[in-house]
């Protein structure tokens, strides 16, 4: 993975600097998006690995099943992936581009894992203490983890805050053994 990684990054950050050139972030964003989608589907990537599909069937099956998303630049890209034998890299691209677009929009991804469903309320009280802490826009992302029995773990970046019982309980179990 980590090759992949090394390999979309140019694409990514070539087409974020246009994006930002253009100021369509948010455009450049949704066609990507698309693109990964579509490059991920089974089917597609069947037809991705097939070495007897041209470039030029290649680029036109994407063309179709892509029509209203695709402009010229998105042509052109998608062309060059063609060419290149890129087209696997797409939803690498644009992961490296929506983590590029959240840094120059100051945005922080969270995962919030809670033991049950939060409520609207309950999500959006913790999104808001978060942003406090952090000072920035937090883009949350909620899971359920039975197993944590109760409270909520919440990683943002590099750091982790783990206010589960789960958590508490194995703190005083190392308490108690010193």
């Amino acid at each position: 993975m980590a090759e992949n990684t090394t390999l979309a990054r140019p694409y990514a950050e070539a087409l974020f600097r246009l994006a930002l050139e253009e100021k369509a972030l948010a455009r450049w964003s949704e066609k990507l998006q698309w693109l990964s989608a579509v490059s991920q589907d089974p089917d597609m990537q069947r037809v991705m690995g097939d070495p007897r599909v041209s470039r030029d069937q290649l680029t036109g099956l994407f063309e179709s099943v892509s029509q209203k998303v695709l402009d010229d630049e998105m042509q052109r890209l998608l062309a060059l992936l063609v060419h290149n034998h890129r087209l696997p890299l797409l939803p690498h691209i644009a992961a490296q581009y929506e983590a590029l677009r959240e840094t120059q929009e100051g945005i922080l991804e969270a995962r919030i894992t809670s033991p049950y469903p939060l409520s609207d309320k309950e999500r959006d009280s913790l999104v808001q203490a978060l942003e406090h802490r952090f000072g920035r826009k937090i883009r949350a992302d909620v899971h359920q983890d039975a197993d944590l029995i109760g409270g909520v773990k919440v990683s943002v970046g590099d750091v982790i805050i783990d206010s589960s019982v789960r958590a508490r309980i194995g703190q005083m179990a190392v308490a108690l053994k010193r």
